[in-house]
């Protein structure tokens, strides 16, 4: 009886975290976040999940996935494609661009900075991130931090409509 209590006793030590929030070693503060609370399914140019295929959806949960275990920085400098098509993972716009098949929607403030991640072949998460000069600060009202590591999706853009360089 006693050797089958230590038996269950090691098994329920060893399985316990060893790590917490607060170690040298945790790096859940540096890894970006994703907020869909701000999407747009209205917009004629984008898409809403129903519209995407089963195999569309699970390579964005996939991309979703890699993309949240580095910073936003660490998608922005890191580049993707070739020739004309070369570019970095994540692209930041700053303004909403003046040739797009979207319109910038009311309710998302005007002082974000307007960004888009690349997935597969054209398709595009396109959203916003926070300014780094507000990263930390408090908002007035809610006085909740502002996180300039957080992507506010906006749209699902499956033809590169979002920005058009032609």
């Amino acid at each position: 009886m006693k050797k089958t209590m230590s038996l269950r006793k090691n098994s329920f030590l060893e399985s316990m975290p060893l790590s917490i929030l607060d170690s040298q070693s945790d790096q859940l503060t540096v890894k970006c976040k994703f907020n869909f609370s701000y999407i747009d399914f209205s917009q004629g140019a984008g898409q809403s999940f129903d519209q995407w295929s089963k195999k569309q959806l699970i390579e964005l949960l996939d991309k979703l996935k890699c993309y949240s275990g580095e910073a936003l920085k660490h998608w922005m400098k890191t580049p993707i494609g070739s020739g004309k098509k070369r570019g970095q993972v994540l692209a930041v716009y700053g303004k909403f661009p003046s040739k797009s098949d979207f319109i910038h929607p009311k309710y998302i403030p005007a002082d974000v900075r307007w960004a888009r991640f690349r997935l597969e072949s054209d398709s595009r998460l396109v959203g916003f991130i926070i300014p780094e000069d507000k990263n930390g600060t408090l908002h007035s009202k809610t006085k909740q931090r502002f996180d300039s590591n957080t992507f506010y999706v906006v749209f699902l853009d499956e033809q590169h409509k979002f920005y058009k360089s032609k």
